[in-house]
């Protein structure tokens, strides 16, 4: 929850607005002045030497007084404006923008509008952005359907970007099993775009989270879908990438979830169709991970690559010496057979096998009847 006075909370809101996001320099006015003396300086044209930058990417807005606007738009719908000074912001997630690599690209945003129950931090090292093509196959929508309720049965949010296709079957997915799903929008908080997910949008910001950085009132805008794209991948833990064309919106949010340093998958699909060229080009290229059920895309979010399934199912035979296990091999399932008839299937000197036997003997694994070996049932 926000925790900041009524002057602080008009001064952030009019800098939500006054410059097209992301906008560097006026984050770095905030930090050295405040926001209540940065958004006076804005509103004056008066700020400190050194933040001239400030000027020129606010001259087009700087006289906007939406701000009781949208801050009554924020209050009707149930939302927040959520600020780094707020618990809830997720401030590692979002640190990774302003790496010297990708802070020119755009960095973190100066503030996010918020629609939602779940806090914002429940994003992070364990959520996933499932993403794709508007234009989806069945195929593709299924496999988003599937990978999203079984991450969300994991516990797991899923982040994706509210479109048609991909995102759509995404974000059911994960409503449909429970789970806690993040819409990024591409405009403000309180506009239904694309206008068929108006439903899903309202439930979206009832039992998960709907973000932007653009104030309430702002269209979509096809720049806006790019600069968007980078907090669908910094606020997860891993991005996988469902179906995607040639040219793909989907395919520059895999290469920020690359620029960050977060784990890429992709799903493959049929080589005849015009909606896996891209998922194919990333595998093949070796900048995304095969992923082929939930289990794969739970792995790239698991420290240290650990299989979430837990570990594998132990045999008697693991972690035998080389010899034994080739003459354990050598035995059938069913039968008994002499050390001479090991010895012909395992490649083995007689002296190595009855060494081997010995051994597997003690071991419990096999038994002997005869002068016939078998294995102990």
């Amino acid at each position: 929850m926000t925790t900041h006075d009524d002057s602080e909370r008009r001064a952030w809101a009019y800098l939500a607005s006054v410059a097209e996001p992301p906008a560097a320099s006026v984050i770095r006015l905030v930090a050295a002045i405040g926001p209540v003396d940065a958004a006076a300086a804005i509103r004056e044209r008066s700020v400190p030497p050194g933040h001239a930058g400030v000027i020129e990417v606010t001259e087009a807005r700087h006289m906007i007084t939406t701000v009781d606007d949208d801050l009554a738009a924020c209050d009707k719908m149930g939302a927040r404006l959520l600020t780094p000074d707020d618990a809830e912001w997720p401030a590692w997630s979002l640190s990774a923008l302003d790496r010297a690599s990708t802070a020119a690209r755009g960095g973190a945003p100066l503030a996010l509008w918020v629609r939602g129950r779940a806090p914002l931090d429940v994003l992070g090292d364990t959520a996933v952005a499932l993403v794709g093509s508007r234009a989806a196959t069945s195929y593709g929508e299924y496999v988003a359907g599937q990978f999203a309720s079984g991450l969300a049965a994991q516990g797991r949010a899923v982040v994706s970007g509210g479109a048609y296709g991909i995102d759509g079957a995404a974000h059911r997915g994960s409503l449909a099993a429970g789970g806690v799903t993040a819409a990024v929008l591409a405009c403000g908080i309180d506009r239904t775009y694309p206008s068929g997910h108006a439903r899903l949008l309202e439930e979206i910001g009832a039992r998960g989270l709907v973000v932007s950085e653009y104030p309430p009132g702002t269209t979509a805008a096809k720049h806006r879908f790019l600069t968007r794209n980078r907090l669908v991948a910094a606020l997860s833990g891993a991005t996988v990438v469902v179906e995607a064309g040639r040219r793909s919106g989907a395919t520059n949010t895999a290469a920020w979830a690359t620029r960050l340093g977060r784990p890429l998958g992709a799903v493959p699909g049929s080589i005849t169709s015009a909606t896996s060229v891209g998922t194919h080009a990333m595998i093949a290229d070796g900048q995304a991970t095969l992923v082929a059920d939930v289990d794969a895309v739970a792995t790239l979010v698991t420290p240290d690559g650990e299989d979430p399934r837990g570990p594998a199912p132990t045999r008697s035979t693991d972690g035998l010496p080389r010899d034994q296990f080739r003459v354990i091999d050598a035995i059938p399932a069913h039968d008994g057979v002499s050390i001479d008839e090991i010895a012909f299937s395992s490649g083995l000197q007689v002296d190595a096998v009855r060494r081997a036997l010995a051994g597997l003997d003690v071991a419990g694994l096999v038994d002997e009847d005869r002068g016939l070996w078998r294995l102990r049932r």
